[in-house]
């Protein structure tokens, strides 16, 4: 019987692993089948195992896979390894022998050294666990013998070959180390097994040095120096797949099994994210209190002041620009439009941190967190149209139904088909809901003629404020950023839910402190354009994240290629365009409340 085996091959670095409580255990008996599997993040481009010259069994047979797993690249399939619980294998051919060994064609070892060269990664799991390269770091010699634990790290999956004085060798044979904890079950004799680690050393032998018989029993060579099993991609090659099995046993109970797979080393630098990201929440929140306290008060209690006319004529400020601050601005369609955009954002992004902070998507379980997300994304569209519709009958608009078909374009981009059987009807739902309902009632009427905007000074430009705006915003969470970027771009399991959500409440908070100080100055300067510009200045952190993901992809990631590369920023556009929208609205909303705040303040005549 073959063990079903998902084998990817990915351009990536190592990975963190973790364990988030809710899957049930598999109980093994002695010699029963374990089932193998691989899993993986989407990483620039992902291949299928099988586009490389492996061994394959009699029936490839792939695994339905859900959303998630479809997005992010992975590919199920069976594969001729045989691992049986607690059955050791000295050393055993996966396909062919000796006498009639795998022939690679010309073409094939071409595209081998090809994904050799490329540092390609082949990713394992065995009951859900992943397989793991052991690597040993250098340690103080005093402290060795206490800390071996903390000395040891894992690189996820295995290399498929390495590469020495130009010339590609391939990792041709696997010893796979599983470990197992035994339970005692109450009244039976016979104790059951559970897998608690999964690790592998890639070996690479050449031909001559690999001894088989017919049975496909092999021996390993015991010479330390025996030559790798080398491939030419100039001319045909020939070699031997083999692997070797070894158990032992753990007293790591099943519960924490993944806790040998996290390392917490950089939990420090988490904490300092956190500290730093404080710091500059509560910087804002001083700038904020001392407009609010010393000159807003002051602003207020000036223009309730019953003076002569002489006086009124010469205020100056924010409140000479009552009768036009909530002049609805120019295309407010596309502005309700994005900002509903924003609203699903919001909403779907919220509740996937706080769903996975409280560890409900399991890791184990492939694909979890990006079929939620997408998910939660469609349904969210109801809240988007509602939201989209109230803002646009406030903004005075009337063709509705043309403006409840802008708001998702984001999940037009995305997934056509949800969004035509889920996302657009619970838009057009929340559009009519949202455009029924009363709107926002604004504590000041709008002239019919619009007011004369004096000449701004350069600092008040669109372009500066988006940089003067943007810079605190994403300053509050670009050391997180670089964990969510290793994550998605290195095949790195991002496990830290609590520290991201913490990092989401600060950019919340800093992105409407922010919004309100720009608004303010704007208004100041007797400037009521502050709808659209608000908007854009709240988003200005994303072209920060833009400029980050162009060094992350200079200094961090080694790609080289076209297809690649053009993967790479596309979905970087994406994000960059989905995070400008939600730091958009957070500001937006921010801004608009502070402005009907302050003229409801503020007495009329």
């Amino acid at each position: 019987m073959c063990p079903l085996v998902v084998l990817l091959l990915l351009l990536c670095h190592g990975v963190s692993c973790f364990y988030v409580p809710g899957v049930a255990p598999m109980n093994f008996q002695k010699n029963d089948p374990v089932e193998i599997k691989l899993t993986s993040s989407r990483t620039q481009l992902p291949y299928e195992y099988y586009s490389l010259p492996f061994c394959q069994p009699g029936k490839i047979t792939y695994k339905a896979e859900n959303l998630g797993e479809v997005l992010r690249g992975d590919r199920i399939v069976n594969t001729p390894f045989q691992v049986f619980m607690n059955a050791e294998k000295k050393c055993e051919v996966l396909c062919n022998v000796p006498n009639h060994p795998v022939v690679l064609t010309k073409e094939e070892s071409q595209l081998m050294a090809e994904r050799i060269q490329e540092d390609y990664y082949v990713h394992l799991i065995a009951d859900n666990l992943p397989v793991a390269s052991r690597l040993e770091l250098p340690s103080n010699r005093e402290e060795e013998e206490k800390n071996k634990e903390k000395d040891i790290q894992f690189e996820h999956g295995y290399r498929l070959g390495f590469t020495d004085s130009s010339k590609f060798y391939l990792h041709n044979h696997l010893s796979f180390i599983l470990y197992y904890h035994r339970e005692e079950v109450e009244g039976s004799h016979d104790p059951s097994y559970r897998v608690v680690r999964f690790e592998v050393i890639p070996q690479s032998f050449s031909l001559a040095d690999l001894k088989a018989d017919k049975k496909g029993a092999c021996t390993l060579p015991e010479a330390p120096n025996t030559p790798p099993q080398e491939i030419d991609p100039a001319k045909e090659n020939q070699l031997l797949f083999t692997y070797s099995v070894h158990w032992e046993e753990s007293d790591i109970k099943w519960a924490s099994r993944w806790d040998t797979y996290l390392t917490m080393s950089d939990v420090q630098i988490h904490w300092f994210s956190i500290i730093n990201s404080v710091v500059v929440v509560f910087f804002l929140s001083g700038i904020l209190s001392m407009i609010i306290i010393r000159t807003l008060r002051k602003d207020i209690a000036n223009y309730n002041k019953e003076d002569d006319i002489e006086d009124t004529m010469e205020e100056s400020g924010w409140k000479l620009v009552h009768g036009d601050v909530f002049r609805p601005p120019q295309y407010p369609m596309i502005l309700s439009s994005m900002l509903g955009s924003g609203i699903q954002l919001f909403c779907m992004i919220l509740i996937v941190i706080f769903v996975a902070m409280l560890g409900m998507l399991s890791p184990s379980s492939r694909g979890a967190l990006m079929t939620t997300a997408c998910f939660l994304f469609m349904f969210m569209g109801v809240f988007g149209g509602f939201s989209a519709g109230r803002l646009y009958r406030t903004l005075k608009g009337h063709r509705w139904k043309k403006g409840a078909f802008c708001v998702p374009f984001p999940t037009m981009l995305a997934l056509l088909c949800m969004w035509f059987g889920i996302s657009l009807p619970l838009v057009y739902l929340g559009y009519y809901f949202g455009f029924r309902k009363q709107p926002y009632d604004n504590p000041v009427r709008t002239n019919q003629i619009p007011r004369q905007i004096p000449e701004q000074r350069w600092y008040m430009n669109r372009f500066v404020g988006i940089l003067m705006a943007g810079i605190l915003p994403f300053g509050a969470m670009f050391i997180e950023l670089f964990f969510i970027f290793s994550a998605i771009w290195e095949n790195q399991f991002y496990y830290l839910f609590g520290f991201l959500f913490l990092v989401f409440i600060i950019l919340v908070v800093s992105c409407s402190q922010i919004s309100i100080v720009m608004v303010y100055f704007q208004l100041c300067a007797e400037d009521y354009r502050w709808w659209w510009r608000t908007f854009l200045v709240s988003g200005g952190s994303a072209f920060y994240v833009l400029i980050y993901a162009v060094f992350y992809f200079v200094n961090k990631l080694d790609i080289v290629e076209f297809i690649p590369s053009l993967l790479y920023f596309g979905y970087t556009a994406l994000m960059v365009l989905s995070f400008w929208l939600l730091t958009g609205t957070i500001g937006f909303y921010a801004a608009y409340m502070f402005v009907r705040k302050i003229y409801a303040a503020v007495k009329i005549d």
